[in-house]
């Protein structure tokens, strides 16, 4: 290499020095602030992961989009009222996000479900009245879970959620931290898959989220399971072991498909 060449590659590494010095200074006044951080994190000014590692990954991936759903979703659950009093419901301010163009097109995402285990038996016992409040505490909980890792609700069922994410690691972070969200005497098992999906107005379909069903159905309570191909995508996770998979098969599904149980380190 020519000295030139050197003295270039010296000078971006001194650069490069400098910036993850800079951005471990600010990483660091914001946690001090740990509301500060949390809200932060939650409508996607800042991504977890530089605040985790700054200077070796972006500051933040989400767009002004991404930025004001999180918010809208945040404030909807906060003060219901705020969004009546301009006219609009959260669903309807929550679906801006589908009138981007490209709806309908395929896109590749990691899918998650997740179930309350015993919820049924509950509602038998304690009535539909106490089942909806424990339901209602157990999604405001989960909402800046999902939205800390860059994830979205895509719609509830029954006493279940559908969540979507841009990255499997983040997804597998989610579902694990998910699982102290559960109502006592409850227990909340998740499942994780990554793939092609298709995006609609106000959902997500395709062979992805079948299979993502299916896996969720076979965990058990305190129990995240994760396909091959969103362990594969994720690649090496802080803070999580994936134990050895074997090879399921499930009903609809047409080939055997490799799971893990995750779980934290």
């Amino acid at each position: 290499m020519s000295l030139a060449g050197d003295a270039r590659s010296t000078g971006q590494a001194a650069a490069q020095t400098v910036k993850v010095a800079i951005a471990e200074r600010l990483a660091s006044l914001i946690r001090r602030d740990e509301d500060l951080a949390a809200t932060a994190v939650e409508v996607g000014l800042i991504d977890r992961a530089w605040l985790e590692e700054p200077g070796k990954v972006p500051v933040g991936t989400a767009g002004a989009l991404d930025v004001v759903e999180r918010f809208l979703e945040r404030s909807s659950e906060q003060r219901p009222s705020m969004l009546a009093r301009v006219g609009l419901s959260a669903i309807q301010a929550l679906s801006w996000r589908s009138e981007e163009p490209g709806e309908g097109t395929p896109v590749t995402m990691a899918v998650v479900f997740t179930d309350l285990e015993g919820f049924t038996r509950f509602t038998a016992g304690a009535g539909d009245e106490a089942a909806s409040a424990l339901l209602a505490d157990h999604h405001r909980a989960v909402g800046p879970i999902v939205r800390g890792r860059g994830g979205r609700v895509v719609k509830r069922i029954g006493d279940g959620l559908m969540l979507t994410f841009h990255e499997a690691a983040a997804a597998i972070h989610c579902a694990i931290e998910l699982l102290d969200t559960a109502p006592e005497p409850l227990r909340l098992r998740a499942g994780v898959h990554h793939g092609e999906v298709v995006a609609t107005r106000d959902d997500i379909v395709g062979h992805v989220v079948n299979v993502a069903a299916r896996v969720t159905e076979a965990a058990k309570g305190d129990q995240v399971l994760v396909t091959g191909a969103a362990a594969e995508a994720a690649g090496e996770l802080r803070g999580v072991v994936v134990r050895r998979g074997r090879r399921r098969t499930f009903k609809g599904v047409g080939e055997a498909i490799v799971v893990h149980r995750a779980e934290p380190a």
